[in-house]
């Protein structure tokens, strides 16, 4: 049995995977650092309808970033 092609397949999707990831938890801290940085009206509904999130995925991140502090430069 060859499996090449299947690990060649799964290195890939793994990689995307890895990205994905990485890419999420880019986004999530922007996310938390705008709406940090504003009392703006609307902000959430903003982040929503640009992100794609719901406004309740939205609340749930920032609940999520409320228990942990921000970080501060030393």
């Amino acid at each position: 049995m060859d499996t090449t092609a299947l690990d060649a397949a799964t290195r890939r999707y793994r990689r995307a995977e890895a990205a994905f990831d990485r890419a999420r938890t880019e986004l999530t801290a922007e996310v938390v650092a705008l709406l940090r940085s504003t009392d703006e009206r609307g902000a959430q509904a903003e982040v929503a309808r640009r992100t794609g999130w719901s406004r309740e995925q939205v609340r749930q991140i920032m609940q999520r970033a409320a228990q942990t502090p921000p970080a501060t430069d030393q």
